[in-house]
């Protein structure tokens, strides 16, 4: 796999969700074998989202090396969750991930987490 073949499987898996009402595409980077995709997301709840996804390909397997998912009302003012992996929390259980819950200071242990991953979370989370 390259990261053209990934980037292109971030953006139908968008398509397809039914969490999401609508996206605009940020930025996309190909590197051929490691990329960067950001956008910003309307669920399908018309709360707001936005990804930012570093990630490297290695003998076809991806690993997001660096993110930030933030899930927000729809007036951007309530924060409702944010999955990132930003060295800042070194006591927690999976240090560097992390989840904020609900606000900046909630801070709770995470896991490594893509995109796909992100999207089957929220397709759990969002009533429809």
């Amino acid at each position: 796999m390259e990261a053209s073949q990934y980037l292109e499987n971030i953006k139908s898996r968008l398509i397809a969700s039914n969490a999401i009402a609508a996206f605009t595409i940020i930025e996309e980077l190909d590197f051929g074998d490691r990329g960067y995709f950001r956008a910003r997301v309307t669920l399908s709840n018309d709360d707001f989202l936005e990804i930012a996804e570093y990630f490297k390909i290695t003998e076809n397997v991806v690993s997001t090396t660096r993110y930030r998912y933030q899930w927000m009302d729809c007036d951007r003012a309530i924060l409702r969750k944010r999955w990132d992996n930003v060295p800042h929390f070194p006591n927690l259980p999976n240090f560097p991930h992390h989840i904020h819950v609900e606000s900046e200071e909630n801070v709770v242990s995470g896991n490594s987490l893509n995109i796909h991953e992100l999207l089957d979370i929220l397709e759990q989370e969002i009533e429809f």
